[in-house]
Parts: C-alpha cells; sequence; structure tokens
C-alpha cells in the first residue's frame, strides 16, 4: 500500500503543470490597455518637445521645451485657448448635467410607471439610438438656423440635451436598481411623486447617473462634427474645434505643431480628472441603507 500511495504521488508529481486560466484574460486586457495608451503616451512625449525636437528626437524621448510649449500656447492669440477650454468644459458639463437630469426623469418614468403610449415612446427612443448623430447634423442647424439660434452656445448645448442611449440606459437601470415595493411603502406613507423620485429613486440610480454624466461628459467633450457645422465665431469654439483650426494653419506655420500638442495633452487632464474623481461612485451599494429588516 505504501508503495502504490508513493508512486501515485510521484505521477502526480511528475504532471506538467497547467498554466492558470486568468493569465488569458489578464493578457488580452493588458494588450487592449497598450494599444489605447500608445496614442495617449506618445501625446504627453511629444508635449515637452520643442520645434527642433519634434522631428529629430526619439518617438518616446523627453524634450526640453514642455513649459515654453505652455507659455507659447497661453500667449497664442491673447490667450484663446483657455477661452475654447472654458467654452468646452461649459458645453460639457452643463450639457451633461442636463442629459443626466432628463435621462433620471424619462427612464424612471418609463421603468416605473404604465401610461398610454409608454411602449410605443420606448421604440422611438430604440429607433433613435439607432441613427447617427452624423445624420441629424445638418437639418439641426436648419433648425436652429430658422429660430435665430445658430452660431450660439445654445445651438451647441440643446442638441445634447435629449439623448436616447442614455435615457435607455436609465430606464434599465431604474427597473433594476428601485424596488416597486419600496416605492409601494412609500406611497402607504403619503409620499407624492415628487418625493418617491427625489427622495427614494435618485439615491438609488446614483451610480447608474454618474455612468451616464461620465459617458454624456466625455461624448460631448470629443464631440467635432455638430459644434464645427453650427458656430462660426472661434470665440464659441470647444477644444475639438479651436484645435481644428490650428492644425490647419499648421499646414504653412509648422511652429503651431507643438502649440497642438501641448493643447491635446492640456484638454486630457479634465478628462482624467473627471474619471479619477467620480469612480467612487461606482462602488457604492446600490441598496445600501434603502431596505431595512
Amino acid at each position: 500500500m505504501a508503495t502504490t500511495a508513493s508512486g501515485r504521488v510521484g505521477r502526480r508529481a511528475a504532471a506538467p503543470a497547467r498554466p492558470p486560466l486568468g493569465l488569458v484574460p489578464t493578457g488580452v486586457l493588458l494588450l487592449g490597455a497598450i494599444y489605447c495608451l500608445f496614442p495617449v503616451s506618445w501625446v504627453v512625449v511629444a508635449a515637452t518637445k520643442t520645434s527642433g525636437e519634434l522631428f529629430s528626437t526619439g518617438t518616446f524621448a523627453f524634450g526640453t521645451g514642455f513649459f515654453q510649449n505652455l507659455a507659447d500656447l497661453a500667449a497664442y492669440r491673447d490667450g484663446v485657448f483657455w477661452l475654447w477650454m472654458l467654452n468646452t468644459l461649459l458645453y460639457a458639463g452643463g450639457g451633461a448635467l442636463l442629459s443626466t437630469a432628463v435621462s433620471a426623469v424619462s427612464g424612471y418614468t418609463l421603468a416605473k410607471y404604465r401610461f398610454p403610449g409608454r411602449n410605443l415612446v420606448f421604440n422611438v427612443l430604440i429607433g433613435g439610438i439607432l441613427v447617427p448623430a452624423v445624420v441629424l447634423a445638418v437639418p439641426q442647424y436648419l433648425l436652429f438656423s430658422k429660430a435665430g439660434l445658430a452660431d450660439t452656445y445654445w445651438s451647441v448645448l440643446l442638441p445634447q440635451i435629449l439623448h436616447p442611449y442614455s435615457i435607455y440606459l436609465a430606464r434599465v437601470y431604474a427597473g433594476a436598481a428601485v424596488p416597486d415595493s419600496l416605492l409601494e411603502a412609500g406611497r402607504i406613507d403619503g409620499a407624492s411623486h415628487v418625493t418617491l423620485l427625489t427622495r427614494v429613486a435618485l439615491p438609488l440610480m446614483a451610480p447608474g447617473l454618474v455612468t451616464i454624466f461620465l459617458f454624456q461628459f466625455v461624448a460631448i467633450w470629443n464631440n467635432f462634427l455638430l459644434p464645427f457645422i453650427m458656430l462660426g465665431d472661434d470665440h464659441r469654439f470647444p477644444l475639438t474645434v479651436g484645435l481644428f483650426t490650428m492644425l490647419s494653419a499648421g499646414a504653412n506655420n509648422p511652429s503651431l505643431y507643438n502649440l497642438i500638442l501641448i493643447g491635446a495633452f492640456v484638454a486630457l487632464i479634465p478628462l482624467v480628472a473627471l474619471f479619477l474623481t467620480m469612480q467612487r461612485f461606482w462602488r457604492t451599494d446600490l441598496t445600501s441603507g434603502a431596505v431595512k429588516a
């Protein structure tokens, strides 16, 4: 028996070790991270180079002109870059907040109330998701032009408020995160519809609403086509259109390439800071404190 047991132990020890299954998805995620971060890292490195170093040094060799590039960017056309930054914060921050509020109310209503035409409204929203934004850009411009709102801040801000996909996400999240029994208990206690929305539903939907806000903020921050069509005055441009005009001018003035690169680097900072600041909301307990035993 001892010999048999020792033989089994020896055969088990001699069996080749299998690699952990977790290495495969980890490797895939690592490759995806490298693929996504490669252009960002290049922008960070290129933003530190002077005009002479940009095309003469190695691809990932840091330069010595970061602070000079930053000073030149601040002085470009009397600081128009910072005006573009403020415009972008207005468009992205204001549009994302309004869109999140509209999506929260609309999604909660579609998920928790029964009314005539409810399914029709939801199907129209699904159809709106399938329509590319580029198809709507020119009709929106014509409508705003007739209303006298073209080339204004409203022409960029208003189209971002009603976003079908955000309403769809809010509806799905409200249906999963807000228990019907909790709403019914609130109605028995005499809570109004507004109270149920603001005191019960919205706190439970907070992680989902943060996701919607971030999606909308990033989408509006990176939006190029809509402001490019709507706006003619460069003092109302967001960063995307402003940097594009600098890139177009850089064809005849290569010295602007350094300003474009440092401008792209500065434009990344608010997005990174926003994600690092708001990611903690995704770790909150969805129903913590909502139902007591």
